[in-house]
């Protein structure tokens, strides 16, 4: 990302983070090439947002099908909605999984937005990474995971999956509950040879990880992207 015949690369150089500065002022082959690149990076986010978002769907339209078919009828066996749950946690596993990659890109494309078009509109402020080229660079050479899996799987279920699995089991405490009302709810709840309090205890003890996992304290390494703040600081309409 720079000449080649300059051995000495210090990315914290003024002169050398500050790019943005020098794109307005002037016409560079490296301005062009990093337009290049972040329109490449940009489609690449979304891309993976695509599918993030085709993961989601799928999990929302078999939730709704094994709803509809649980209480169609009493005789109908509630483990179906346990079932559901099994099955929406696996999507909950891929877009996890879909999410880590998602993020790399879209950490590059924010890296990019942040030291280099923001500072081209407003070179007074500088730049928010001082070494950020190199970083962009080292990326590029190698590139690395920047979220755990453990912090992609809390981040969808605070988005997403944590409202879908809480629907699951409501219903499925409806089910066996109110729903079934010729004996004991925790004689419903059996499966098979397997006793109903068994059944109960693990599905609750699976939600309890599942609040641990949403709500435990943890350092955040995804890139931050939007902020909360008055919605009027940037335009004011008349309206």
């Amino acid at each position: 990302m720079t000449d080649s015949s300059n051995d000495e690369f210090d990315p914290t150089a003024p002169d050398q983070r500050e790019i943005g500065r020098e794109m307005v002022d002037d016409s560079t082959g490296l301005g062009s090439v990093m337009a290049h690149a972040y329109r490449g990076e940009i489609d690449r986010v979304g891309t993976w947002r695509q599918r993030l978002d085709e993961s989601t769907t799928w999990a929302v339209t078999l939730m709704a099908a094994i709803l509809t078919w649980a209480f169609s009828s009493t005789d109908n066996p509630h483990y179906i909605l346990l079932i559901g749950i099994v099955v929406v946690t696996i999507f909950l596993g891929i877009e996890a999984r879909r999410y880590r990659d998602y993020d790399v890109f879209r950490s590059r494309a924010r890296v990019i937005q942040e030291n280099l078009f923001a500072n081209a509109l407003d070179p007074s402020q500088g730049t928010e990474s001082h070494d950020w080229r190199a970083e962009l660079s080292r990326d590029y050479r190698r590139p690395t995971l920047k979220v755990s899996l453990y912090e992609a799987l809390a981040n969808r279920l605070q988005r997403v999956y944590l409202a879908l699995l809480s629907v699951l089991l409501v219903a499925w405490v409806f089910r066996i509950t109110a729903f079934a009302p010729r004996q004991d709810w925790l004689t419903t709840a059996g499966i098979a040879r397997i006793p109903g309090i068994a059944v109960v205890v693990v599905v609750g003890v699976f939600y309890v990880v599942l609040l641990g996992v949403t709500f435990w304290p943890r350092e955040r390494h995804a890139k931050g992207e939007f902020r909360e703040g008055d919605s009027d600081d940037w335009k004011e309409t008349d309206r």
